[in-house]
């Protein structure tokens, strides 16, 4: 029974201190190897299969990374992906990117609304972490002066210039209404629009306003219907513009409703239905299949997760650029890594990426798409100014 007693002691004094000494040494193999990247977008509420599908660009990115190996300044390196939900909020926002600040990250890919973008990257300014929006399309992002604030899609100045002159050289409306949503998003695309739109002879008979959790726009399609308009553009996103879509068409609206990329999405398509045919939206960037490497990225990236909804490619792209700067750096420190991020030049899936002083994006195109048969088909590619 002695016996039987000690060597069981023994076992458990063993079994202890062999634990001890694996959790040591997966602790320093983190210290010594793991970097902890961010991505940021919201996960849940009305927007989250769009939140979720940055998440997902990135996922695969930092995966295939992992796989392929990577070594930065002579040392095996692993990537940790740090995934937070701002929940579209901008207030949220501020909150979860001091958490990512806190937890270490070196870099961030996000977040994915300009609304949220914004006021975050304030916070990774103040402590000199990179950031990359694969999505947020606000003039106001990077004309802040934040030496840490890139993004690898078209901006909001750029797009709405198409946009504004194609309703009217190209459709031929001339009695234009515009509707936004008063996010940073949704009224810097609204206001770019209505510029070129009026510049190329149109005349803006109304201006209204919701918000980015509204449903019933009744009251305000109602004031625009006395307005008849041959076009109501929407700047906002699906969760809205379904419903607007929907609504206008009930009320006998006969215009042609056009919007930006936060309409041009297979959940707009869900929630307008029927009412979706024949609805005009732009998208910043190629068409996945004339992406350089759209066709291999849209095999991947479904067998994996499922349909494409937006913004995945770029997401997938930022992680790319931001281990592209710490490669040719030899360093995962960002005040190291930073100054080899702003002299990009990669190739990557959604195009040719490159930076201009601000940090957006250079020789951006804009795609329009027109719902066609309940899906979303090609228009044309115009090069933005």
């Amino acid at each position: 029974m002695k016996i039987t007693f000690v060597n069981g002691l023994l076992a458990a004094v063993m079994a202890t201190l062999l634990l001890g000494a694996c959790g040591r040494q997966d602790g320093a193999a983190k210290d010594g190897e793991v970097i902890k990247i961010g991505s940021v977008s919201p996960l849940t509420g009305p927007q989250a299969h769009l939140g979720k599908d940055n998440e997902n660009g990135a996922r695969l990115a930092v995966d295939e990374i992992n796989a392929a190996g990577l070594v930065i300044g002579g040392k095996k390196m692993h990537i940790d992906l740090i995934s937070e939900d701002d929940q579209a909020d901008p207030k949220i926002a501020t909150t979860v990117a001091q958490k990512l600040v806190d937890n270490g990250v070196v870099g961030v890919i996000g977040h994915l609304n300009s609304g949220a973008t914004i006021p975050a990257s304030t916070i990774y300014h103040s402590a000199g972490i990179p950031q990359i929006s694969p999505s947020a399309t606000a003039i106001a992002y990077t004309a802040q002066g934040y030496n840490t604030a890139f993004r690898v899609m078209t901006n909001d100045e750029q797009q709405g210039h198409v946009l504004g002159q194609y309703a009217v050289t190209k459709l031929g409306d001339k009695k234009i209404a515009i509707i936004d949503d008063r996010t940073a998003y949704g009224q810097g695309l609204a206001d770019e629009f209505a510029k070129a739109a009026q510049a190329a002879g149109a005349d803006i008979v109304a201006r209204e306003y919701t918000t980015d959790r509204s449903t019933d726009f009744m009251a305000i399609l109602t004031s625009i219907k006395a307005k008849s308009p041959d076009l109501v553009f929407f700047g906002g996103m699906d969760p809205q513009a379904g419903p607007l879509t929907k609504q206008l068409k009930q009320l006998g609206i006969n215009a042609q409703v056009l919007g930006g990329d936060g309409m041009q999405t297979p959940e707009y398509i869900k929630l307008a239905g029927a009412d979706a045919e024949g609805e005009i939206a732009s998208n910043p960037g190629l068409t996945l299949d004339s992406m350089p490497g759209g066709k291999a990225f849209k095999d991947k990236f479904t067998a994996r997760f499922g349909q494409i909804q937006n913004y995945a490619p770029y997401a997938y792209d930022a992680v790319y650029v931001l281990v592209d700067a710490m490669k040719r750096a030899n360093s995962t420190d960002p005040a190291k890594y930073l100054p080899a991020l702003k002299t990009t030049d990669y190739q990557g899936v959604t195009g040719h990426i490159r930076f201009d002083q601000k940090g957006d994006v250079t020789g951006g195109a804009v795609t329009l798409y027109q719902v066609k048969n309940g899906a979303w088909q090609p228009l044309e590619t115009v090069q933005s100014k």
